[in-house]
């Protein structure tokens, strides 16, 4: 019997970018049907026209955008979509209409009440050819902040959640992850920190003791280009830039964000709202159309067990 395709709710982002233009793009050869969602009682409906229903100012503007996310996430919640895709926010914008989150990650898990998310950044092919999967174990913090951030215990529970990603949504059946190091060199045997030893070594020794296929940890100059060869299915980057800057490198145009730990599949493009182009015919959908064929993929795929 053939599966009926995906249905995916597509939220607009900050109206007032290039979210509204680059879905309207991408609608051009959806991979699934396609729910384009705007904010739930606010009398205003979703247009891909930019600026249409920005509401003029940065508030108004993040006041929409957090009001179609929060429609979006109710209709995955009550199964009348599959998943959802997200245009880009812009986060100033949302913290002037008052939501108290840095960004869509942190938004999804509030209104889901997961226990704990993983933020994944995917590209099933990259400039320099394989694919590259990068955990963000820390996301929107201070990088004086990633220190006692990270902890044995979120690398541990990172990784887990990263390994069971990758089998429940892509099938992996024994996923390999690597540990990227915080400090250079992975400290050289502690001459340039002490989180190697002291935080990284146990979490791995947990994570063998549970059957995870884990190495590291590995210094990041080398970590991620073993990655790309073939060598891990996916790397667990200590912080935001670390991982960023390399997937974004190889990877900008190709790449999806991947929110793992909710009740339902969430892809967003790599980008952000990109406001000083908005509107003038020149932003890239090809993000935005990944995003929406690995959500369409992921959606369509039977699972092992459901995703927690």
């Amino acid at each position: 019997m053939t599966r009926a395709p995906p249905r995916l709710g597509v939220t607009l982002g900050d109206p007032r970018g290039i979210g509204p233009e680059v879905t309207a793009a991408a609608l051009e050869a959806p991979p699934a049907n396609l729910v384009i969602v705007g904010p739930s009682g606010t009398g205003v409906e979703p247009d891909l026209n930019v600026g249409h229903w920005d509401g003029g100012d940065e508030a108004e503007a993040g006041r929409l955008a957090g009001a179609a996310i929060e429609r979006a996430v109710t209709l995955a919640l009550d199964g009348e979509v599959d998943g959802i895709v997200t245009a880009p926010i812009d986060k100033t914008a949302l913290a002037a209409a008052g939501y108290p989150y840095p960004g869509h990650t942190e938004m999804l898990q509030a209104l889901t009440s997961a226990p704990e998310v993983a933020m994944l950044m995917a590209a099933e092919r990259t400039r320099v050819g394989g694919a590259l999967r990068v955990n963000l174990a820390t996301i929107h913090i201070p990088l004086s902040s990633v220190p006692q951030t990270l902890t044995v215990e979120r690398l541990v529970s990172q990784t887990l959640l990263t390994a069971s990603g990758l089998k429940d949504l892509w099938n992996i059946g024994e996923p390999r992850i690597a540990l990227c190091a915080l400090n250079p060199h992975a400290s050289d045997g502690g001459l340039f920190g002490h989180e190697e030893a002291s935080v990284f070594t146990p979490a791995i020794e947990q994570l063998l003791r549970l059957d995870v296929r884990v190495v590291g940890p590995l210094p990041a100059d080398t970590v991620f280009g073993r990655a790309i060869a073939g060598e891990f299915d996916a790397v667990i980057s200590p912080y935001h830039d670390v991982g960023m800057a390399v997937f974004k490198t190889v990877s900008f145009g190709a790449g999806v964000n991947v929110t793992l730990g909710l009740p339902f599949i969430r892809t967003s493009p790599d980008h952000g709202t990109a406001l000083d182009i908005a509107g003038q015919g020149r932003a890239d959908p090809s993000s935005m159309q990944e995003a929406l064929r690995l959500a369409a993929g992921l959606a369509a795929r039977p699972r092992r067990v459901p995703m927690e």
